[in-house]
């Protein structure tokens, strides 16, 4: 799965009111940044760069598995597949999403 491919599975599961009230941004290093603004109604999800309230450091392939149901938020976490910046309650709150 691509960053685009990802960003279009985020925005599908995000839709239009995710409930999230904040800022966030799914950091994939190089191989770009998916950024979710659930502080707006219809929520967004888009490549920009922008300060988050809250960032996810994850591998753009660890992302995909995440996506898919093929790693557990909680597990990719405890195992340092993906590091948590910022307001941890966002990242908590993301569980019910994705």
């Amino acid at each position: 799965m691509d960053l685009q491919a990802c960003t279009e599975a985020i925005r599908a599961k995000v839709g239009d009111d995710s409930g999230l009230n904040a800022t966030l941004k799914f950091d994939c290093g190089d191989e770009g940044v998916v950024f979710v603004d659930a502080l707006v109604t219809p929520n967004t999800v888009s490549n920009e760069n922008k300060e988050a309230g809250c960032t996810i450091t994850i591998s753009l392939e660890n992302l995909a598995a995440l996506l898919t149901g093929q790693l557990n938020p909680m597990n990719g976490f405890m195992m340092g597949k993906l590091k948590v910046s910022g307001d941890m309650s966002v990242a908590m709150r993301l569980q019910t999403v994705v």
